[in-house]
């Protein structure tokens, strides 16, 4: 367990690290991609498992990327850290904390907002997917 922390805190920067493997948080409207208007795929920074889409992803005003769903299964737990009590979200298969679900979002994508943080992501442009090994996701862009 040990060694595998070692490897990912040096294949991780600091801010990643806090984020994925200590359930940490990134500074609203000061991270990556909360403003991305880029089209292409988001995928778990640990493991690469794809986990969002850019047709999804929507500005909620929060400061972070928002979605209004996934595209693959990801785990939610309950969250009573810091008095709040919310929705974690991480992925399935990495176990990566990717931040938390709300339920106060587009009313007419199914009310959900999943704030999700950047240093949690690698973006994938779409034109990079194919090279990049994710060429099954071109579909969400044709």
């Amino acid at each position: 367990m040990a060694k595998e922390k070692d490897d990912l805190k040096k294949k991780l920067n600091s801010m990643q690290y806090h984020v994925t493997q200590e359930d940490g948080t990134e500074p609203p409207f000061d991270n990556a991609y909360y403003n991305n208007k880029k089209p292409g795929l988001y995928v778990d920074v640990v493991s690469g498992e794809a986990l969002f889409t850019t047709n999804e992803q929507y500005d909620a005003g929060c400061g972070w990327p928002s979605f209004t769903k996934p595209i693959a299964d990801v785990k939610e737990n309950f969250d009573e850290r810091y008095g709040m009590r919310r929705t974690e979200v991480r992925s399935k298969h990495a176990n990566s904390h990717l931040g938390h679900v709300f339920n106060d979002g587009l009313p007419e994508k199914g009310g959900m907002r999943y704030c999700i943080n950047s240093a949690a992501l690698r973006f994938i442009p779409v034109e990079d997917l194919k090279k990049e090994g994710y060429e099954a996701y071109l579909k969400y862009f044709k």
